[in-house]
C-alpha cells in the first residue's frame, strides 16, 4: 500500500517551485504514514566540499524543537559527569563509557565530551563518525560547559554538514506540528545554512531545496524566496 500511497502523493506534486509556506503545506496535506514522520529539508548548495575552504557545517537551535526525546551521551570526567546528569542527560561517564560504545553499544542520539576525554573519543572515530556522531568543537559538542550543550541539544540544536555530493539534509520537525511551526523551523534552517556560506564559494550558492516527510516525494522551494528572507 505504501507504494501506492507514495505515487498518489507525488502525483499531487507539481512540476513547479513552491513558496515555503505552500510546499510545507502541501507536505502535510500529503502525509499518509500511521507514524508521526519526521519533516526534512535538503538543500543543494554550490559548493565543492572536496576542497577544505567550500565545507559548509553548523548547528542551529530550531525555535520549536525537534518533537522528538533527544538522548544524550556525555563522555567526561570528575564534575562534569554530574553536571551532565544535572542538565538532563541520559548517559554519562568516562573511560567506561567509551569501552561500552567500542563493544557496539550506540543507544543515544548525540554525544558531547570534555576536550580532557577527546583522546579516549578518538578511538570511537569509526563507530561514531559514519553516524554523525563525532563530538566536535565547531559544532559546540565538545566543551567544557557540559550544562548549555546538553540543554542545547535537549531544545532541538540541529547539526548539519554537507555531504560529498554538495547537498545537506536535515530534519526540521514531525509532520504533527503545526504548519506555522515548521515553516518557522525550516526558515531558521535555511538562514542557518545561508549564514554559513564559505567565503570561497563562487557563484549561486543556495541552488535547490525541496522539502519531504519521511514517507512521502520532495516537494521543490523557490530558492530564490527563501534566499531573499
Amino acid at each position: 500500500m505504501a507504494g501506492k500511497n507514495y505515487k498518489t502523493a507525488k502525483g499531487r506534486v507539481k512540476a513547479q517551485d513552491y513558496s515555503l509556506e505552500e510546499a510545507v503545506e502541501l507536505m502535510l496535506e500529503l502525509k499518509f504514514a500511521k507514524f508521526d514522520e519526521t519533516a526534512e529539508l535538503a538543500l543543494n548548495l554550490g559548493v565543492d566540499p572536496k576542497h577544505a575552504d567550500q565545507m559548509v557545517r553548523g548547528t542551529v537551535i530550531l525555535p520549536h524543537g525537534l518533537g522528538k526525546v533527544i538522548r544524550v551521551c556525555v563522555i567526561a570526567s570528575g564534575e562534569k559527569v554530574k553536571e551532565a546528569e544535572e542538565a538532563g542527560a541520559e548517559f554519562s561517564g568516562g573511560e567506561d563509557l567509551v569501552e561500552k560504545i567500542q563493544g557496539g553499544w550506540t543507544d543515544f542520539d548525540a554525544v558531547v565530551a570534555t576536550p580532557d576525554m577527546m583522546k579516549l573519543v578518538g578511538k570511537l572515530g569509526r563507530i561514531l563518525g559514519p553516524r554523525g556522531l563525532m563530538p566536535n568543537p565547531k559544532t559546540g559538542t565538545v566543551t567544557f560547559n557540559v550544562k548549555d550543550a546538553v540543554r542545547d541539544i535537549k531544545a532541538g540544536k540541529v547539526e548539519f554538514r554537507v555531504d560529498k555530493n554538495g547537498v545537506i539534509h536535515a530534519p526540521f520537525g514531525k509532520s504533527s506540528f503545526a504548519k506555522e511551526s515548521l515553516v518557522e523551523n525550516a526558515r531558521a534552517l535555511i538562514d542557518a545554512v545561508v549564514r554559513a556560506k564559505p567565503a570561497a564559494a563562487k557563484g549561486k550558492y543556495l541552488e535547490a531545496a525541496a522539502v519531504s516527510s519521511t514517507m512521502g516525494p520532495g516537494i521543490k522551494i523557490d530558492v530564490a524566496q527563501v534566499a531573499a528572507k
